[in-house]
């Protein structure tokens, strides 16, 4: 089966890197590729737009007001900057979960999308950023030989780009296609939520005001407030909290800085506020999920 041949080179990629457990940055791939053994607790962190296939196990992904069940041969698209709940569902020693995670180029993607008509569908389609469905054959095939080709030099530089727009391509015209071409339409409902995140991304510090987000991408405020809840799961003030949040995560993991120089620098007023939000979220406070992350 071309899904167990995929598996087959991933699993691969990770023992030739040495990780038994955890995530790889696949640097000449420029892929994620993810082993764990043992079902998880829930994660919380960012998707960019990603393509996610799981070839073994099972996990749970969504944010706080949708999840979504994910299994061996089913893939997911990503195509919003997501903060998402994730937790690995079915995973054993025997059987660990393994899952690759492709990285989408939107301005490949834009420059493909005028070749290739939307398929026609008269249900409504689901808004939400995140689109699972099982995962299409020829796009396995293709990153099967994708990885191939990363494996030398002169393969890397001379086939592997042409295959990363075939794949590209082939998630256009796939399964996946509508939610990708929503997107890439500038004037949809989609684009401009995606405008929109960007926005809040950019200026993470600064408070958001409904009017000025809802003016700058052409929409009503309560219009605006209905459509982004419904493309990301959330309203625009928890998208913006939880992004702090995991933005005040990773500065406190990976810096030195003061948990208040931390807080204020995400936007946090207060830092007695930021400590318990930020312990709601993740279960432990600032200075805890520090010393944790340390020893781990």
């Amino acid at each position: 089966m071309r899904s167990k041949t995929l598996l087959t080179c991933v699993s691969q990629v990770l023992d030739q890197s040495g990780l038994q457990q955890g995530a790889l940055f696949h640097e000449d791939s420029g892929t994620h590729l993810l082993r764990h053994d043992a079902t998880t607790s829930q994660n919380a962190t960012v998707y960019r737009p990603v393509l996610c296939l799981v070839l073994q196990g099972a996990k749970e992904v969504g944010s706080s007001a949708r999840t979504l069940q994910v299994k061996a041969g089913q893939s997911l698209i990503v195509s919003h900057a997501l903060p998402v709940l994730s937790r690995i569902t079915q995973a054993t020693p025997e059987t660990p979960y393994i899952a690759l995670v492709f990285p989408l180029d939107l301005d490949l993607l834009r420059s493909l999308a005028p070749a290739v008509l939307p398929t026609s569908d008269s249900r409504p389609s689901d808004p939400f950023s995140i689109h699972l469905c099982e995962t299409d054959k020829e796009i396995e095939d293709a990153l099967r030989r994708y990885f191939g080709q990363c494996e030398t030099d002169a393969a890397r530089r001379l086939l592997a780009p042409i295959t990363a727009r075939e794949i590209h391509a082939r998630l256009l015209m796939g399964p996946h296609g509508e939610t990708l071409h929503k997107l890439l339409w500038h004037e949809s409902t989609a684009s401009r939520i995606f405008q929109a995140t960007r926005d809040i991304q950019t200026h993470l510090a600064k408070a958001i005001v409904i009017t000025d987000l809802a003016r700058g991408v052409g929409m009503s405020s309560s219009t605006f407030f209905e459509q982004f809840k419904a493309v990301t799961g959330t309203s625009p003030l928890q998208y913006q909290k939880d992004l702090r949040l995991l933005r005040a995560r990773d500065a406190l993991q990976t810096s030195s800085a003061k948990v208040s120089e931390i807080a204020f620098g995400v936007g946090y007023e207060s830092s007695a506020q930021f400590s318990r939000e930020y312990a709601r979220k993740f279960g432990r406070s600032p200075r805890q999920d520090r010393e944790f992350a340390a020893v781990e």
